[in-house]
């Protein structure tokens, strides 16, 4: 009598390696660090930023987030700028706050280097302007102000 279940030989499996040595890139909504909002488009929606944005804009917002400051943070992000800032002379105060930068910045393994730190005092409040160079990509000048 013939079998009501057909009988074939599986196929060997080939296991995929998806994982890419590049990481990614993803898109982000759009924020304006200046007013402190997300950019609204004309329809009203909130924007979106390509991938590289999306990463220039995180790399700004952890160079300004203290780290420990905020529960809803992990102890991987942000850094201390505010005791950078304590040291007694500006060259020394320029090379910690370069430090801090770059340590907090390299947590994130899109990022090769920080270069090129430049600096303006106007008081208690420095302008610091750097160089990031992502794995993959054009490398991108930032602006961060810290405040006293």
């Amino acid at each position: 009598m013939p079998s009501l279940f057909p009988v074939f030989d599986a196929p060997e499996l080939v296991e995929e390696n998806r994982q890419s040595s590049a990481p990614a890139y993803r898109r982000s909504w759009l924020f304006d660090l200046e007013s402190g909002d997300f950019v609204i488009d004309g329809s009203g929606r909130v924007a979106e930023a390509d991938g590289l944005n999306a990463w220039a804009q995180w790399c700004i917002k952890a160079v300004m987030t203290e780290r420990f400051a905020f529960l809803s943070y992990g102890p991987n992000y942000g850094g201390e700028l505010r005791e950078a800032k304590r040291q007694p002379t500006k060259k020394a105060a320029e090379a910690e706050i370069a430090r801090t930068i770059t340590e907090t910045l390299l947590v994130d393994p899109r990022t090769e280097t920080v270069r090129d730190f430049a600096y303006v005092w106007r008081g208690d409040e420095v302008m610091v302007s750097f160089t990031i160079v992502p794995v993959v990509g054009d490398s991108r000048r930032l602006e961060v102000r810290l405040n006293g």
